[in-house]
């Protein structure tokens, strides 16, 4: 089985952290250790989440990430929140705390 890389579009699933089990579009590949990732929902594209690429899971579903191709002319979080709904990942806000006390 082909080894899946880590290249901008790509959507992996967080497996560790405040965001495990989240999915998020890979937005740039920082060097091998690290990329800069975003869901448009948690992680606006303007204040990506860096993450260890040890942490992730890969998966076979590429985004297209180049602004310059859309109609709007450049990446939203809309088009990354549309991207992951399309192909029938979960994108909830997290859950908020829950009090016991009442």
């Amino acid at each position: 089985m082909e080894k899946l890389t880590m290249i901008p579009g790509r959507v992996v699933l967080s497996t560790q952290g405040r965001d495990e089990g989240r999915y998020f579009i890979v937005l740039e590949v920082i060097d091998e250790n690290f990329v800069l990732m975003a869901d448009g929902l948690t992680r606006k594209i303007d204040h990506p989440k860096k993450k260890k690429i040890k942490h992730l899971r890969p998966k076979p579903i590429l985004v297209n990430v180049d602004g310059s191709t859309l109609p709007n002319k450049h990446l939203q979080d809309s088009d990354l929140r549309r991207a992951l709904q399309e192909n029938g990942l979960e994108i909830s806000n997290p859950s908020t705390p829950v009090d016991d006390d009442k």
